[in-house]
């Protein structure tokens, strides 16, 4: 197989894995539900940011540290769990009615980029990634390594601004229609809310038992 052939299979890959419902994608959707397009990709923004970090502790060997030290890794899947319950516990106490009317108060589009770099982050499927996958595009044959990570985080990037960034337009759509219907609004975002939750336990469980 040759590099562009591999840089295709990469691209499939990560296509595949986004598509999935995930912490990153519920990020978006609850964002965009709350807070409008400009708040999703501004949440778009972040988790794009947290990809940088991602690439770049790859590069740096930092992944491989977390591999020989699998205390580390089960560390960071209970820290990113318990985030991820909190945003999804926030949501679901919260009143969503008043967030999808046009004059209400929202979070600023900083927060909700850092906000959306922190839990890209702490999204243990982005760390299994990196670990499983991402290190085997990685060819000294190919040319300087830093160069390869470059042309591979591009390739994710694509795909985050593709599947997130599609579903911020549609979830904005769907924002709009609810903005009518508080009833309805409060339900999207308590399921965004369970949803969160209920991945947030089982990763907390996979780090518990790997303890």
């Amino acid at each position: 197989m040759n590099h562009v052939e591999q840089l295709w299979l990469f691209f499939a890959l990560v296509f595949g894995i986004m598509v999935l419902p995930g912490l990153d994608m519920a990020f978006v959707l609850g964002s965009t539900l709350a807070g409008g397009r400009r708040r999703g990709f501004a949440a778009l923004a972040g988790i794009v940011a947290g990809g940088v970090c991602h690439v770049v502790m790859t590069a740096m060997g930092i992944s491989v540290l977390l591999k020989l030290i699998p205390g580390a890794f089960n560390a960071l899947l209970l820290a990113g769990a318990l985030y991820i319950a909190w945003i999804g516990i926030s949501l679901m106490r919260s009143d969503a009615a008043p967030a999808l009317q046009p004059d209400a108060p929202r979070r600023s589009h900083a927060a909700t980029f850092r906000q959306g770099m922190l839990t890209c982050l702490l999204n243990p499927k982005a760390y299994l990634f990196m670990l499983a996958v991402f290190p085997q595009f990685l060819r000294p044959e190919h040319g300087p390594i830093a160069t390869q990570a470059l042309v591979l985080w591009l390739i994710i990037a694509l795909n985050q601004l593709f599947v997130y960034g599609g579903l911020a337009l549609m979830a904005d759509r769907a924002r709009a229609w609810l903005q009518g219907k508080p009833k309805a609004g409060m339900l999207a975002t308590r399921c965004v809310g369970a949803l969160l939750i209920a991945a947030a336990m089982f990763t907390g469980f996979e780090g518990w038992r790997g303890a």
